[in-house]
């Protein structure tokens, strides 16, 4: 169960004087339990004023403003001008020196208070809940005390302020201020303790299933690390592995540290010929220890957003404590929502300690990732990409891997294979994507290029269903907005059913990190066969 923000009613409803009166005891409660809260940690200077700046916030009505650098800023005396969350660990410090005040004065000293305050782990919002039954302190303890715990482990030097992390640690869990009013039962707020650390905003309509405390056990990489293995994982997901069309096998989500399992809704996905890996996904402030053997890995991150109620969604992701995504937002990436979104890092390797530790921070708004790729990698070049235009993968003569068709908005395929002279691998041209459709490749934005189209005319000729000939099909090719081909017309230069090649050099990403091909069509229909993208760093 969530807890809803209290919205006000018109004055002509019923009862609005019975829920004014309601509200104003309520807030008499939580000021009273503030203010005794204030005496109790007299002897901590440091966290009174932290708790001071807090409640201010909380009563005036401007939670907005319980961020990391307003924190570090306005109650520590970090400079506006200078302060790096990347750098100074203040706020998130002093979050958790508070929290762990906070659990040793309700289990002692203030253990009969009726109302007690919590800072939610991953918040900077206070809340109010009534005390638990005695029977249900233990399980609320263990939930608050054991991801306290689980972030210990993540930052084991929090203490000395490393500024390991980019992080905000902001969760914004109500959009205007909550009343928890002391009559709520003990079921409901052990639910909203489980949401609020787990990772999930009081607006949302759909379900999570959070395991607050699950943390799944690292193996020691001397002796159980994969080795160079691909891994595949699917985040939020604990079924049985899936299989894609390739035959590679996407395991449960494991390796992981705190955030929250979610399950997205039943819709069609945009960009993916794999949905299911966009079905689930971990979402809050979590990280995961992946172990390795040493050497060069190439990372893939798979994310989508398909809520409607977010209209912002910002986060940072960290390799092995070095940001790579600061204020990402996946809707931006993906060029809308319902759109599969994949980013590619190579280069990639375990830490001294044999793992690959990967860090998802809040910024303006929940983290989330559905799913995570890590492939034996070629060093400072990135895995070519070969995609043919069918369902199946399919090997060449030389023995290269090329991909189901992956990447595209709209088109169509052809499904009556035709047989394609002047090539050694005829079934590459055999196939096509036509119409009016894209591509958007994922690559390393660092690197340039080279782009290989593979043509053949299908349709038009004298002895084809189209008839015709040069001029029946004409059609432009951009990628990034820069022409590639111009009223390019493939009879015309190779005939009908001939294979037909074209090689772009030098092509440079979007700072998104994509090779976005447009296939625009002038006469008739654009069509491709299929696609290759090659690194050209050496």
């Amino acid at each position: 169960m969530f807890f809803a923000p209290i919205i006000d009613l018109p004055r002509e409803s019923s009862g609005q004087h019975m829920r004014d009166d309601e509200a104003k005891e309520t807030e008499r409660d939580e000021r009273a339990e503030y203010e005794s809260l204030i005496k109790a940690l007299a002897g901590t200077p440091r966290l009174v004023r932290f708790l001071r700046f807090l409640g201010e916030k909380y009563f005036s009505g401007q939670i907005d403003e319980l961020y990391e650098y307003n924190i570090a800023t306005e109650v520590f005396g970090r400079s506006k001008a200078t302060f790096d969350p990347a750098e100074d660990a203040i706020a998130r410090v002093e979050a958790h020196r508070l929290r762990k005040k906070l659990r040793e004065y309700y289990k002692g000293e203030g253990k009969d208070r009726i109302l007690q305050l919590s800072l939610p782990p991953a918040s900077y919002v206070p809340i109010f809940v009534p005390r638990p039954p005695e029977s249900s302190t233990a399980e609320v303890e263990g939930v608050d005390a054991g991801l306290e715990e689980a972030a210990s482990e993540l930052h084991p030097q929090e203490e000395q302020y490393p500024g390991q992390r980019d992080s905000n640690g902001i969760l914004r869990i109500f959009r205007s201020r909550p009343r928890i009013l002391a009559t709520i039962g003990i079921g409901v707020v052990l639910s909203a303790l489980t949401v609020l650390a787990g990772v999930w905003m009081a607006t949302r309509t759909r379900v999570a299933n959070i395991e607050p405390k699950q943390s799944v056990t690292v193996p020691h990489p001397s002796t159980e690390a994969p080795g160079s293995k691909p891994i595949r994982l699917l985040s939020g997901y604990f079924g049985s592995p899936q299989i894609d069309s390739t035959g590679a096998s996407w395991e449960a989500d494991r390796y992981f540290h705190d955030g929250g399992a979610w399950q997205a809704s039943s819709i069609p996905i945009a960009k993916t010929a794999t949905p299911f890996l966009f079905q689930h996904s971990r979402v809050g402030i979590f990280s995961y220890d992946i172990p390795l053997r040493p050497g060069v890995y190439e990372l893939h991150l798979y994310f989508m957003t398909n809520d409607p109620h977010e209209d912002i969604r910002t986060f940072h992701v960290d390799l092995n404590g070095k940001i790579v995504l600061s204020g990402f937002d996946i809707d931006v990436d993906a060029f809308g929502r319902d759109i599969a979104d994949e980013r590619v890092f190579h280069d990639v390797s375990p830490a001294e300690d044999g793992l690959l530790h990967i860090g998802f921070y809040n910024e303006r708004s929940l983290a989330a990732l559905n799913a995570i790729e890590i492939l034996p990698g070629i060093p400072h070049r990135q895995l070519p990409i070969r995609l043919i235009t069918r369902g199946s993968a399919y090997i060449d003569h030389l023995g290269q891997f090329w991909h189901p068709d992956d990447y595209f908005m709209e088109g169509l395929t052809l499904d009556a294979p035709r047989a394609i002279t002047g090539t050694l691998d005829p079934d590459l041209y055999s196939t096509e994507r036509y119409g009016h459709f894209s591509y958007t490749i994922p690559v390393d934005p660092q690197d340039r290029y080279t782009v290989v189209l593979h043509f053949a005319e299908h349709y038009f000729g004298p002895q084809q269903a189209g008839s015709g000939g040069i001029g029946s099909r004409v059609f432009h090719v951009l990628c990034n907005g820069e022409t590639l081909l111009d009223n390019f017309d493939i009879f015309k230069e190779a005939g009908s059913l001939h294979a037909l090649t074209k090689t772009f050099n030098h092509i440079k990403p979007s700072p998104q990190g994509k090779l976005n091909l447009m296939f625009e069509p002038v006469v008739n229909n654009a069509t491709v066969s299929s696609i290759e993208v090659l690194d050209e760093s050496k």
